[in-house]
């Protein structure tokens, strides 16, 4: 369903349940980062008044889960950690070019929103199927399907808002470039690094 190009290496789960309270701070940030964008989003393309509400949803949403996150840190006796670059998402920004209309740079935004979330439920998926630790499985097959319904709607808007046959080829392109940084990634304490 995703269409990722390159599936995560199961042994990352084994990276993850080594460092637990890594991935939970690298994730809360993630989830921030989220709210962030669709903020952004808000704030650079506000006569887009359909995106603009579901992007109001979506930060509400976004720092809901910060929040359950943030208290799975508490509740395991840690302080949120400093947030760290993301490997993945800086190198993923690279794709396009700077630049273009504002029609181009919003389905840009929206297609490399799209791709993150789709990732994210990918590393979820596994992350709920493999971790021995079954409540924190189960907390993760939620999120999961959250993010499968923000994949969707970021891609449903780059549609609505842009050529079809243009949005669903760079679409293609990003996923085969996303492929190619997967490569070099999957072993490392974060949910996309």
């Amino acid at each position: 369903m995703l269409g990722l190009k390159l599936p995560t290496d199961p042994r990352w789960v084994n990276i993850v349940e080594k460092n637990i309270d890594e991935i939970l701070t690298d994730h809360a940030y993630c989830e921030q980062k989220a709210a962030a964008t669709a903020i952004s989003l808000i704030v650079s393309f506000p006569e887009y008044t359909e995106l603009v509400q579901e992007m109001i949803a979506l930060v509400r949403e976004e720092m809901g889960h910060f929040k359950m996150v943030h208290d799975r840190i508490l509740e395991r006796g840690q302080t949120l950690g400093r947030d760290r670059k993301d490997e993945y998402v800086n190198a993923l920004l690279k794709f396009f070019p700077k630049g273009g209309s504002r029609t181009t740079q919003l389905v840009h935004r929206l297609l490399y929103a799209g791709l993150i979330e789709a990732r994210s439920c990918e590393r979820f998926r596994l992350l709920s199927e493999e971790l021995e630790d079954k409540e924190l499985a189960e907390f993760y097959h939620k999120l999961m399907v959250s993010e499968a319904g923000h994949y969707s709607m970021f891609l449903k808007f780059a549609r609505q808002y842009g050529d079809r046959n243009d949005v669903n080829q760079k679409w293609e392109d990003l996923l085969v470039f996303e492929a190619e940084i997967m490569k070099d990634l999957s072993k490392n304490q974060s949910i996309h690094g």
